[in-house]
């Protein structure tokens, strides 16, 4: 699907240019040592890993991140990072507008960032951890990244997947909805979400 290979694409580009990778909310999933490990799929990105300086930041400490610390006001300097992985945690902090200046503030020039918020997608938050608070448009996503040089936004699935998605009987079964998502209305605004890659 077009949403997969942008995010393979994007994520090598990060992992292959930068060395300094700050995964905000272990997103990735990909480390078991540090309690966030829960799907196979990305253990493509695993033989990168090893050269670079990747760490998890979390606003708690309960599943052993690198660095704990709130995106609204991250612990890092300015202009320090390479590149920053935030997915699926825009929609859970109650300002994400000063979340991603935030993103923006630590990164060096050139730096990279990838987001992935969700647009239209079930309620899900976290009792004890975080709410659920907001969904973006793609108006919305570019509008967060207007301080950043550019900004390259991809949505994730198409209608009729992004409706069966919002179904708890269909949520784990939409791949064969995407595919009539790509003949029947290849350019909807009604998905799922987006996946952003923006240069500072």
């Amino acid at each position: 699907m077009p949403w997969d290979t942008f995010f393979k694409d994007k994520i090598q580009k990060i992992f292959s240019e930068k060395h300094l990778i700050i995964d905000i909310g272990g997103g990735l999933r990909i480390d078991s040592l540090r309690n966030n490990r829960k799907e196979d799929k990305h253990n493509w990105i695993l033989p990168f890993v090893s050269n670079v300086d990747y760490k998890i930041l979390d606003k708690v400490p309960d599943f052993n991140p690198d660095i704990v610390g709130d995106i609204h006001s991250l612990p890092l300097a300015d202009n320090s990072v390479d590149a920053v992985i935030c997915i699926a945690v825009l929609e859970h902090v109650e300002d994400p507008k000063k979340a991603m200046e935030e993103i923006h503030r630590v990164l060096k020039p050139g730096g990279y960032a990838f987001i992935y918020a969700p647009f239209l997608f079930y309620y899900h938050p976290e009792k004890g951890y975080y709410g659920d608070f907001y969904r973006f448009t793609n108006e919305g996503m570019l509008y967060l990244a207007r301080q950043f040089s550019s900004s390259e936004l991809c949505a994730v699935r198409g209608p009729i997947a992004t409706a069966m998605n919002l179904l708890p009987f269909f949520s784990k079964r939409t791949r064969m909805f995407d595919y009539l998502d790509r003949w029947l209305r290849p350019h909807s605004k009604q998905v799922s979400g987006y996946n952003m890659f923006c240069v500072k």
